[in-house]
């Protein structure tokens, strides 16, 4: 294991994939950043939702600007999975509810 700030931050490849998450969470950086930079949450309503001190959310996303660059491919990466898996494997509740539709 791998500690990233003694704090806040760190690096385990046996939980999330070794993805950099909060300390004693299964909260990644990214999951922060995202909620915060996409969805517009703001960092203290991502911190109380998740009952997540301030200092770790703002310490995620320190490292997530240290490390934009990483964190966003593996985004980029993890969103092109979901979508390829999603055209391989048609959703059959969706297929049956066009079916009922079309009747």
């Amino acid at each position: 294991m791998e500690q990233i700030s003694v704090e806040h931050i760190e690096i385990n490849p046996n939980i999330r994939g070794g993805k950099p998450r909060i300390i004693g969470t299964r909260i990644a950086v990214e999951d922060i950043a995202v909620m915060h930079l996409k969805m517009g949450h703001s960092l203290i309503e991502v911190a109380s939702k998740y009952d997540l001190s301030l200092a770790s959310v703002y310490a995620a996303m320190a490292y997530y600007f240290d490390h934009q660059e990483e964190i966003d491919r593996r985004i980029e990466e993890d969103d092109a999975f979901v979508e390829a898996f999603r055209r391989n494997n048609p959703s059959q509740l969706q297929e049956k509810l066009r079916t009922l539709r079309s009747e």
